[in-house]
């Protein structure tokens, strides 16, 4: 018969392994925006791949410096950076224009997915740490949002959260209240997390393929 506090400790695991797998598919997919950006600006290597990592971590080291979290994700996981770097560099070596064209629709798509993983492990991380639910929503706002918003800028935009005016840190906001509402229901942890992610990209996805409209600041 299994003890109770190895009872206990699956759930611990499982909420780890899951905010794991979030955790590097959301890194692979901002990677993917931030690559696809760099193409489309023909920046040279160098270039490349500090827009691959602000897009990719960017958003998540900010979050960790809020919350005090040490070591940071990429330092006590040095193997993303050897991934990445390989990843930019094969990018530069055999993607080529006639392979896919580096436009800001195609964009799109990595940063929506990026957006809902990003969302869903930043809030829950808050969460574990203690922090008040409209806290830790922030906090999964700030890891989806802030990688993007590093990634225009350095690449001399206007961060596209900012001015293409469809709903993108408000579908992070609905998504990580659905991570406070599961948790505080008792849903099962990877679900939670899941579904949070999945509620976000779905949001966002709309509002690209609706061309839905957050209002804009009026003046006289």
């Amino acid at each position: 018969m299994p003890t109770a506090a190895a009872l206990s400790a699956v759930p611990a695991l499982s909420l780890s392994a899951a905010q794991t797998l979030i955790e590097a598919t959301a890194i692979l997919a901002f990677a993917a925006s931030g690559l696809l950006e760099a193409a489309r600006r023909r920046l040279d290597i160098i270039g490349v791949c500090t827009v691959v990592a602000l897009a990719a971590f960017g958003g998540g080291t900010l979050r960790d410096i809020l919350l005090d979290r040490r070591p940071l994700f990429w330092v006590a996981h040095a193997e993303w950076l050897w991934i990445l770097l390989g990843l930019s560099l094969l990018a530069m070596l055999f993607l080529r224009g006639r392979h896919f064209e580096p436009t800001e629709r195609a964009i799109q798509w990595p940063d929506a997915l990026g957006l809902g993983l990003f969302t869903a492990g930043g809030t829950q991380l808050a969460l574990d740490a203690g922090t008040p639910a409209i806290v830790a929503v922030v906090m999964g706002m700030i890891t989806a949002v802030f990688g993007g918003v590093l990634r225009d800028i350095v690449c001399n935009e206007i961060p596209s959260a900012f001015r293409d005016h469809r709903p993108y840190a408000v579908c992070a906001f609905v998504g990580g209240w659905c991570v406070v509402a599961g948790e505080r229901l008792g849903v099962a942890d990877w679900l939670v997390l899941a579904g949070a992610a999945a509620i976000t990209f779905a949001l966002r996805a709309l509002a690209l393929l609706l061309d839905l409209r957050l209002p804009t600041w009026r003046g006289d």
